[in-house]
This record gives C-alpha cells, structure tokens and sequence, in this order.
C-alpha cells in the first residue's frame, strides 16, 4: 500500500517538459542557419572574402543562445517577478546609452552598443518589458478590469516604447514593444471593449494618414516614413528609389511558384534584394523553396505558438502565463508583419523573422524567452492518471 502512494505521489511530483516545443525551436535555428548561409553567402564574399561570414557569427550567437536558454530554463521563473523593476530601468538605462560614445551605427542607423560585444539595446526591452508588464498585471489585479486601470497600464509601455523610437528611430520595433504590452494586457482582462476601441482609433489614426499621403498632403519631402508609404501605395513609381526593395522581394515570390527553384538556386539574393539576409529572407524563402516550403515555415511558427497556447492555459499561476503570452505576443507579432512588409500588405518598416533571420542580439534574447517559456513549463506539474 505504502509503495502504491510512494509511486503516486512520485508520478503527481512530475515536472512537464515540452519536447514539441524543443523539437519545433531546434528545427527552426537549424533551418535559419541553413537559409541564411544560402541567402548571405554572396554578399560574405563580395564583402568580407568568406561565402561563410555571416553564418559564422549568427552560429556562434545561436550556440550561446541555446546555453542562456537552458540556463534560464533551470531558473524558477519567479525569480524575475521579484526583479521586474530593474527590468524596466535596465531597459530604458540601455537605450539611452545608445547616445554616448559606446552607441554606434550599422548602415546608417544608431541602435548598437559596443561593451565588450554588439548589443542592442532594443532586444533587451523586448524582453524586460515581458517581465515587468506580466509582474505589474499581477500586483495590480482586478484594478486591470477598469478602462482606467487597462490605460495606466498601457502608459508604463509609452515611455520605452518612445525611447526605442525617439533614440535608436526605430518604429517597427517600437510598434512591437508596445503591441507585446497591448496583448499582455488585453489576454490579463475580461473586459475587451476598451481594447477594440483603442485599436479601431489606433487603426482609424493609420488610415488617416495613409490617406493624407494618397492625396498628396503629406509626402516623402516631409517625412522619410511618409516616402515608404508612397512606395507602398505605388512601388513601381519608386522602382528606383524607396520602392526598390519591396518589387524585387515581390519578383523572388513570384518567380519561386509553388516548389521553387531549389535550394541556393536563388538569383535575387544576388545584389538584388538588398540585406537579403536580413529583413527580406523570407522572400529568398519563396524563390528557392516555393510557397509550399513557405507555407512549411509558417506552419512551424503556428506549432509553436500553440505549444505557448498549451503552455500558458497550464501555467501554475497568472505571472507565469503572462510570461508565456508575452513571448507569444512578441513572436507572432513579428512574424505577422515581417510576411506582411515582405509581400507589401503593409508599407516596409525594417521587421525582422525571428529565428531566420541575420542578427546576434536578436536571437540571443530571443532564445532567453523561450528560456522563461522552458521554465513556466516545468512549473506544471502533471497529475496522475494511473491511479
């Protein structure tokens, strides 16, 4: 009898552990690493002397990424629900750094810290913002379920999110730091018609201004980001210009059809798309792998996000859910309007693909995510079925 409820007990003590999700991430680093070697190889040549440059560097960041992910899986998460604050600060301390001498620019854009290693300042907020919003969410409780609790919330978001615009002028990852907020939030509350008016005004706002630029009122001799919309509205009027990147990311689509041209048969990966590797890999996807093997990828994607789904609905408490949502929120988000700029739904705003594409910061931090995801998860403990 006593043995019988030695192996209950044993079997109720039993951490979860998402092999899926491993498996899913592990598939995703490999088959980055793989498109970006193809993708990046040419111009590693032309400007480094090595077809391998960059698959070199995003290598050894991807395999230090794994490391911290472990590391922070083994960390029980409430760990950082006690250092949200610091978070916040550390987040925003960061950005600011961007304008001393340690700051510095990569084709043309400020958003880099030298200290030792690159690192951007940016990626770090997207995950500092993760646990500090899930934490505030919690402390404040059924005060969230009010329009004026759901709006002071969301203003402890604008203040990084104008930093990372403001300081590093970089809007998509300010959209992305404050949409992780929203969905934060909007998943924490009961309540989701203030999130549809907020949304509706915020979209109603956009297209008044898509509008505006239509007809002409504003244009690209006032704002560089009025000019990406115009290119948007009509890429091959800028075919030389602002809409040169989006026709030649759209030609790789359409000439990849349904199985593509096979694996590194790419043709305009060659000086065509311009950062191929970076923003528009998902292009070079389409020609050299075709929509099915798009379609693959994007699959995968919406795998992992349903073990983020399994993981949260299971989370042992409401800190840890929102841990997982906010990697969630980040992910998707940024595989939304990466497909979205590279097939020209919406207008180009420098997104990149997580796991894909070219960036050492971004996969670093990113990895340490679906470390606290690795984590909530071995908090689920799973009951004994057997007996």
């Amino acid at each position: 009898m006593s043995n019988s409820r030695g192996r209950g007990k044993q079997n109720r003590d039993k951490r979860f552990f998402d092999y899926a999700m491993l498996f899913i991430v592990i598939f995703l680093l490999s088959f980055g690493l793989v498109m970006l070697y193809s993708v990046s190889s040419y111009e590693a040549v032309l400007d480094f002397g090595d077809s391998a440059y960059y698959f070199k560097k995003q290598a050894q960041a991807t395999a230090f990424g794994i490391i911290m992910m472990f590391v922070v899986m083994m960390v029980d998460y409430h760990l950082w629900q006690k250092l949200a604050v610091p978070a916040y600060i550390v987040s925003g301390i960061l950005i600011l750094l961007v304008l001393t001498p340690l700051g510095y620019e990569v084709n043309g854009a400020r958003r880099w810290l030298n200290v030792g290693i690159s690192l951007q300042p940016a990626e770090v907020a997207k995950v500092g913002m993760i646990i500090f919003f899930a934490a505030y969410v919690c402390r404040e409780g059924k005060n969230i379920e009010t329009l004026k609790g759901v709006v002071r919330t969301l203003l402890w978001g604008v203040p990084i999110s104008l930093l990372v615009l403001i300081i590093t002028r970089n809007l998509s990852t300010a959209i992305i730091i404050f949409g992780i907020i929203f969905m934060m939030v909007f998943v924490a509350t009961p309540n989701y018609k203030e999130y549809f008016l907020l949304a509706a005004g915020g979209i109603g706002i956009a297209a008044i201004f898509v509008l505006l630029v239509k007809k002409g009122v504003l244009s690209s001799e006032q704002s560089y980001r009025f000019g990406r919309i115009e290119a948007w509205l009509n890429p091959e009027a800028f075919a030389g210009t602002t809409g040169f990147q989006t026709l030649q990311a759209l030609y790789a689509i359409g000439s990849g059809e349904i199985f593509g041209k096979g694996l590194g048969q790419s043709m305009q990966k060659l000086g065509f798309v311009p950062e191929a590797q970076n923003d528009m890999v998902f292009s070079i996807i389409c020609e050299e792998l075709g929509l099915f093997g798009a379609g693959a990828v994007l699959l995968m994607f919406l795998l992992l996000i349903w073990r983020f789904l399994v993981v949260a609905n299971n989370a042992e408490d409401m800190y840890g859910a929102l841990l997982v949502v906010g990697v969630m929120a980040h992910i998707s988000l940024q595989v939304i309007l990466n497909v979205a700029v590279v097939t020209n739904l919406i207008p180009n705003t420098g997104i990149t693909l997580p796991f894909i594409s070219y960036g050492g910061s971004a996969i670093v931090f990113l990895l340490i995510e679906i470390g606290l995801v690795f984590s909530v998860a071995r908090g689920i403990r799973l009951r004994n079925s057997g007996n």
